[in-house]
């Protein structure tokens, strides 16, 4: 893993604003390596593949050494591909929000060529191009690189699989005098040696070195989904599988809140953990953890360093790890002290090239898995129900019950049927508070009764009779007096009349329901 912050490579305060902005938190292994080396004006070839964070690996030097002042193109990177180009620019583009007066100007095919000719016109100094489009600017002389300090050949490896050799060469044959050079690339094959051989001045090679991971006894899964589906499969693996603690990771500050949000807005109890969090705060979401009061942690991987909760069930990474060695570190939280684990990886699109990577430098193949179906879900809910069910019947004590049921039993119903219908009614219950969208209103409307929040919920095998026997007999209060009881995946909400909340709140919270020791607090 890196040692080193983005503030500890001598970057300026607009770059170190952006990437704060961005999210991210500190460099990856290739950035740590490639950007110092890079600012030093070497060449440099980087054996990495999208997804890796490359682009920043040679994106902020390019940006730190560019001068502002003047307008003449300073720098060029190459793609194989017209959505490569679209992405490196877009990425460029934020690593320069706080960097005034700096161009950057995408050329490429598929695109009018005069939107690209007025923006070249107005001036820049970074260009983002593939090799065709790049070269029919030449030969109009509407891109001139007399001034190149840098060329970029970003997945070099692919240009000179498509036949773009040719090109790449003419391209570099216009500009004047000695130009940095910088070349990133899945493999460094022979043809890629001729061209550090003939274009490149004593290169640094920057490959991160891999070794095998071993574990045996975590179950690795790919799921492809669209980025959109991705909290509802989240959900979803958590229902079916009944996990009782979930960590997921994300790349990004910003992107770790949202999607703690959207499972908050599902009535699952989450918190999150990344850089922004102080000592003490973070001290106590990790207690939080640790105690089960939430079971789904979202982090990022510089803040879910030091990790050690032994009965974590499932790691999902929400994004694709930007570094292999951050796959390694963020699947070895679970499956700890001799424990099973499962690490579920999310991936879509360009995002399957990165993940190949990873499984390639990691020597390990991820078994792939379908997103469970509503119907998978709703199986399970009802499973949950059966086995509530048997327990009950277990432990005995139906004799009242059983002789309202064959009272029902006049002929038109069989005791199955109605034994059927009760399942089905508290199965229909059950899941009315899981299809709200936000946290219910915390504050009744004639200002009588006031809402508890109790940490147990759907998972604890609790109804609402739990909540109901339990408060009335352990504090003396008419059951009849409860109000209204709301219960999620985690947690549940119970409405007292506000003359017994202090009651409430003092007896429940040294007593427990279904076994689970609760706490008890005014919501």
């Amino acid at each position: 893993m890196t040692t080193k912050t983005f503030s500890e490579l001598n970057l300026s305060n607009a770059v170190l604003r952006a990437l704060t902005d961005m999210g991210f938190e500190e460099p990856t292994s290739i950035q740590e390596e490639c950007i110092p080396l890079i600012m030093q004006g070497q060449d440099v070839v980087g054996q990495a593949q999208t997804g890796t964070g490359k682009t920043a690996a040679f994106g902020v030097p390019l940006i730190e050494m560019v001068d502002t002042q003047q307008q003449d193109i300073q720098s060029i990177i190459l793609c194989p591909t017209r959505e490569l180009a679209i992405q490196v620019t877009g990425e460029l583009m934020k690593i320069a929000k706080f960097v005034d007066d700096l161009h950057v100007v995408p050329v490429y095919g598929g695109q009018p060529i005069s939107r690209q000719l007025k923006a070249l016109k107005r001036g820049a100094q970074i260009v983002v191009g593939t090799p065709g489009r790049t070269i029919d600017h030449l030969n109009r002389g509407t891109l001139k690189l007399d001034q190149l300090k840098m060329v970029v050949l970003d997945e070099a490896d692919e240009m000179l699989n498509m036949g773009f050799r040719d090109d790449i060469e003419k391209i570099l044959s216009y500009t004047n005098g000695p130009v940095q050079s910088v070349m990133f690339s899945a493999t460094v094959s022979k043809a890629i040696r001729d061209i550090m051989k003939r274009y490149m001045k004593k290169a640094k090679m920057v490959t991160i070195d891999r070794k095998s991971i071993t574990a045996n006894n975590i179950d690795q899964f790919v799921v492809e989904v669209r980025d959109s589906v991705r909290t509802e499969a989240i959900t979803r693996f958590m229902d079916v599988n009944d996990y009782n603690l979930g960590l997921v990771f994300c790349n990004t500050k910003k992107q770790t809140e949202s999607l703690a949000q959207e499972l908050l807005s599902r009535g699952y109890s989450c918190d999150v953990i990344n850089g922004d969090l102080r000592q003490r705060q973070r001290d106590k979401v990790m207690g939080k953890f640790r105690r089960g009061d939430i079971d789904i942690l979202v982090a990022t991987d510089v803040a879910a360093r030091g990790i050690d909760v032994e009965d974590i069930d499932v790691v999902f990474n929400y994004d694709v790890p930007q570094d292999p060695e951050y796959y390694v570190h963020r699947i070895g939280r679970t499956g700890r002290a001799g424990r099973s684990g499962t690490a579920i990886t999310f991936t879509a699109g360009r995002k399957k090239k990165a993940l190949r990577y990873i499984e390639k430098q990691n020597k390990i193949r991820l078994e792939k898995l379908n997103m469970p179906s509503v119907k998978d879900v709703e199986e399970s809910r009802v499973q949950l129900h059966i086995d509530n069910v048997i327990g009950t019947l277990e432990k005995g004590g139906l004799r009242p019950y059983i002789e309202q049921v064959e009272a029902m039993a006049d002929g038109r119903f069989t005791t199955a049927e109605i034994a059927a219908a009760l399942l089905k009614m508290q199965v229909s219950e059950s899941e009315k508070p899981s299809q709200k969208k936000e946290e219910p209103n915390l504050t009744m409307p004639d200002g009588s009764m006031t809402k508890l929040y109790f940490n147990v919920g759907r998972k604890n095998k609790v109804h609402p009779g739990d909540f109901v026997g339990a408060i009335a007999g352990e504090t003396g209060i008419p059951g009849e007096v409860i109000g209204h009881i709301d219960i999620y995946r985690n947690h549940s909400y119970v409405d007292i009349p506000r003359n017994h909340v202090p009651q409430v709140v003092k007896v429940m919270n040294s007593n427990r329901i279904k076994g689970k020791k609760v706490k008890v607090k005014v919501a």
